[in-house]
């Protein structure tokens, strides 16, 4: 998509079907058109309900991430009874999604009463939802990711949004889903809506994000969500950055402002530099935890890796790959070192990207004590320790064969507890006037 959207201005014109739409976006230009694309076939293998849930799923799963994507659960209720979570849950940080998907498995009736059918079953998901969260709130969950692994969830750690996703064939035009108030956010949206939403942001933080903004909106026809997130997006250009104190990071700190809804699609600059970010978060997936870390803690990593604004994405995957190429090029005794921070807006999250010549227990060392550092400096200069954290993803290039780089990974909250003798050590090594951006040091 060469030219920007700029306005609010958008609707859909048809393809032949249902399920093939075209969006019009107005841009400097003139009318700009942007397909969006139908929904993710269903599996051929499973009930049609079951097969559209298994679908939703996998667009969350291939786009987002599978680690933020939880199945159902049994819970043990009152009496003999049993009951069943939500049909799918989305969580990264600490935000959830119960998501409910509803099929039309029959044909569709004449309009009206197609219509009073969406109310039903829309009044029954959310109220299936609404249960979902008060049983996780009274009595916390093993619930099962996408890649099989298990984490206790409890509901009461989480805020909550209920989502509507209708697998319908022909919704009526301008159907509006309604249910009674509930006690969370909740929004409705079409399976269409849902795959479009995770293919232009590739990424579960800002999805969630997006719904939870989305829900505060006055309600849009189903099929519309696209329209409205170019809205927004369109907001968002045309909103002046937030002002933050630069020196929080100490100084040559920067001011870097991204929308928060990107108008073109995640990855979409014609290069693989996007793909850096699903890489390393891949890599922390997979990797073997050591013996003190537990899967809540691979979620709280990979959960603020995640929320890398979706827009400062390929700029970052650009730096990292330059960074790799650089460090290398120095004596065979000296290890290179270079750096990329952010500080988020609320200025509680700090994320450290770097690389090195090579990988070594000097070097994991060495690391890990600038983590704590920046982390020990901004908490000082905030007052708000015990609600910050920094995650430090450190890459060193590999040199036989198997694969480009290894990926290592230091994440620390609170207090640390260092001493002054400790931060006096970790200062000498790290704070120098020509430490901004690169090292070279002798080991």
């Amino acid at each position: 998509m060469n030219e920007q959207p700029s306005s609010s201005l958008g609707h859909f014109i048809g393809e032949g079907d249902a399920t093939s739409l075209t969006l019009v976006v107005d841009t400097p230009n003139g009318l700009h058109l942007r397909r969006i694309p139908p929904a993710l076939p269903l599996p051929t293998h499973l009930d049609h309900g079951t097969a559209a849930e298994e679908a939703a799923q996998m667009a969350a799963a291939t786009w987002g991430m599978p680690d933020f994507v939880f199945q159902q659960a049994e819970h043990a209720a009152k009496g003999s009874g049993r009951r069943e979570q939500g049909d799918r849950l989305l969580l990264t940080g600490k935000r959830g999604a119960v998501v409910q998907v509803k099929a039309r498995t029959i044909k569709p009736k004449p309009d009206a009463l197609e219509v009073n059918w969406i109310q039903k079953v829309a009044a029954k998901a959310m109220s299936q939802a609404k249960g979902s969260v008060r049983q996780l709130r009274m009595v916390p969950a093993d619930m099962v990711n996408g890649r099989g692994r298990t984490t206790k969830v409890d509901g009461n750690d989480y805020e909550w949004i209920a989502v509507f996703l209708l697998d319908h064939p022909g919704v009526p035009e301008g159907t509006i889903a309604t249910w009674q108030p509930l006690d969370m956010p909740a929004i409705a949206l079409t399976r269409r809506d849902w795959d479009f939403l995770f293919d232009q942001l590739r990424s579960t933080t800002a999805v969630l994000d997006h719904l939870f903004r989305a829900a505060a909106e006055p309600p849009t026809a189903l099929g519309g969500e696209p329209v409205r997130y170019y809205e927004l997006a369109a907001a968002d250009a045309d909103t002046p950055p937030k002002e933050i104190n630069t020196e929080l990071v100490g100084q040559g700190g920067t001011l870097f402002s991204t929308p928060q809804l990107p108008r073109t699609p995640a990855g979409d600059d014609g290069t693989r530099a996007h793909l850096m970010i699903r890489i390393m978060l891949e890599d922390i997936a997979l990797a073997s935890l050591s013996s003190h870390l537990t899967e809540a803690n691979r979620y709280t990593m990979l959960s603020d890796l995640d929320r890398l604004p979706v827009g400062a994405r390929a700029e970052w995957g650009h730096l990292l790959l330059e960074m790799l190429e650089d460090v290398p090029d120095v004596p065979d005794e000296q290890v290179k070192w270079r750096f990329r921070r952010l500080l988020d807006g609320s200025g509680t999250r700090q994320l450290i990207m770097g690389a090195a010549t090579r990988f070594g227990r000097n070097v994991q060392g060495a690391f890990t004590a600038y983590v704590q550092l920046r982390h020990h400096e901004v908490t000082s200069r905030t007052g708000r320790v015990e609600e910050s954290s920094a995650l430090g993803i450190l890459l060193t290039p590999r040199y036989d064969g198997v694969r480009a780089w290894d990926t290592s990974t230091v994440h620390v909250h609170g207090d640390l507890g260092l001493s002054e003798e400790e931060l006096q050590v970790y200062r000498d090594g790290w704070n120098r006037p020509s430490d901004r951006d690169a090292r070279t040091v002798t080991e």
